[in-house]
């Protein structure tokens, strides 16, 4: 038996294979080679077509056939994870009226704050467990009102996954999960938040219907089995926003549990079973893979804008984009823990969310020139992006989530030992790498979905942990130190950011 699993992001379509059976990928592909093109016809925006994520599923799919040479007929299941938080428009006859307003575009952030205000702080919070911000029920509002000739023709507003799974079976549907992603979501009641829609003006007709996270959501079409070159009538049984999959990947389902990822900008994604939120906004409350009304589960998630692209900005200043990051690993491995005082704030890819949308910029300190040199640099940018994660940990333990244990994919800055191990030190926590990626989380979870699994524990057979970081006792304090002083050059900067 086999699964596919679909990753609809903003730069590329992944998908793997997966063998039921033996818990393993069989094949595994991405589609453009190059990064999708975001467009943005106005600082601030971006945009892209869905019809690009479309013919980049069909491609992959190809891909990961050919190389697999596996049959169709044994493929019994689809899922789909997705970048979370965009729009989608269509008209009755399922064609996109504009193009998708996605994740990172920022259009929408004033008529959230305004919907904030207007609706109250508390209430919000309270049944939301969140701002209306940026996200999708806002930069609905904002079509809305900026171009009311398009809305009038709208049938149903979707999420990106959304759009994939309707171009997959002909079906308009959406999740519990996906709802609490845009902010749509009454955690109180457990329904769409139609008081908030009702303030924008959002007709509750345009909310598509709603189908359970794992189970049956449709089948894939004739019309869409041809396309991609599959079996007419295979089922999705999977859908869900990239964070909480990322966590599903890695087995992160109880109270108390860690994900972590750390790509170009960086996640802290921790489960609880409470209704808490920040009364700063320091950090996003959605329903996780398995959140049920008699068993909540909240996925609390914390972003760190500054991670990898901090990595790669100072490879190019200070070495060239040839060289490895292993080896510049290696060589900041030369210098001391706390780089010899020079302290790295990696705050400069735009407002960061968890510094109370401060833009804080990012910044050495501490810099002494007859004594450091670049892997001294090196090694201060690694230990200030690993500080920032730590500091996002605190914020998570305030809303009860205090985990010994963080797991995380084997890529990215994970694969840096300086950064691994001075997350561990701060946080006492065991850090644990694992085989798997979200395609392959979207597959793993389309078996359990399609009941090919006889338990959601059964569905993570050949996830193997590939490496296991301990905190050091005679290492922690020295991180320690070095953190307190990245705190205080942190506190100086959000004084002048403020204003105060």
């Amino acid at each position: 038996m086999l699964t596919v699993g679909y990753d609809i992001g903003s730069s590329s379509i992944k998908a793997a294979l997966y063998d039921v059976d033996s818990g393993k990928a069989l094949a595994s592909g991405t589609y453009p080679k190059d990064e999708m093109k975001i467009d943005s016809p106005k600082p601030g925006w971006a945009e892209q077509n869905p019809e690009t994520w479309w013919n980049a599923v069909k491609n992959v799919t190809k891909e990961i056939l050919s190389s697999s040479r596996a049959s169709v007929s044994d493929i019994s299941a689809i899922g789909i994870t997705y970048q979370m938080h965009g729009l989608v428009l269509v008209d009755k006859n399922k064609a996109v009226l504009r193009p998708s307003i996605i994740w990172c575009d920022s259009r929408a952030v004033g008529i959230g704050n305004k919907a904030f205000t207007e609706i109250g702080k508390e209430k919000c919070l309270r049944f939301l467990l969140n701002s209306p911000g940026n996200f999708t029920a806002s930069k609905l509002k904002w079509v809305i009102e900026n171009e009311p000739s398009i809305f009038k023709k709208v049938f149903k507003f979707m999420l990106p996954g959304d759009y994939i799974a309707m171009k997959l079976t002909g079906d308009i549907a959406t999740t519990s999960e996906g709802l609490s992603e845009g902010i749509m979501w009454n955690f109180e009641s457990e329904e769409p938040a139609y008081f908030l829609m009702r303030h924008l003006g959002i007709d509750e007709s345009l909310v598509p219907d709603m189908v359970p996270v794992f189970g049956n959501q449709g089948s894939l079409s004739k019309e869409a089995a041809d396309e991609l070159g599959l079996k007419k009538g295979i089922p999705v049984t999977y859908r869900a926003g990239d964070q909480p999959n990322n966590a599903f990947s890695l087995n992160v389902l109880r109270p108390g549990e860690i994900a972590a990822t750390a790509g170009t900008s960086g996640v802290v994604y921790g489960v609880s079973d409470q209704i808490k939120f920040d009364s700063e906004g320091r950090v996003n409350t959605f329903a996780h893979v398995n959140h049920s009304k008699d068993s909540r589960r909240l996925g609390i998630l914390l972003c760190i804008n500054g991670t990898g692209i901090s990595n790669s900005w100072i490879r190019k200043m200070i070495f060239d984009s040839s060289v490895p990051y292993n080896e510049m690993d290696r060589a900041s491995g030369e210098i001391g823990i706390g780089s010899d005082g020079v302290v790295f704030l990696p705050f400069g890819n735009g407002a960061e969310r968890m510094l109370t949308n401060l833009e804080v910029g990012a910044s050495f300190s501490g810099l002494n020139f007859n004594i450091h040199t670049r892997k001294h640099l090196m090694r201060s940018v690694l230990e200030g992006v690993a500080f920032s994660f730590y500091y996002g940990i605190n914020i998570l333990k305030e809303l009860a989530v205090d985990s010994k244990v963080i797991r995380a994919g084997m890529a990215n800055m994970f694969l840096s030992k300086i950064f691994r191990e001075a997350i561990s030190n701060l946080s006492g926590a065991t850090i644990q790498l694992y085989n798997t990626d979200g395609s392959l989380g979207a597959a793993r979870a389309a078996a359990f979905g399609a009941g090919l699994c006889s338990s959601i524990d059964d569905s993570f057979k050949g996830l193997e942990c590939l490496g296991t970081i301990e905190p050091n006792p005679k290492d922690a304090a020295k991180y320690k130190a070095a953190y307190e002083k990245w705190v205080i050059e942190l506190s100086g900067s959000e004084r002048i950011s403020s204003g105060k």
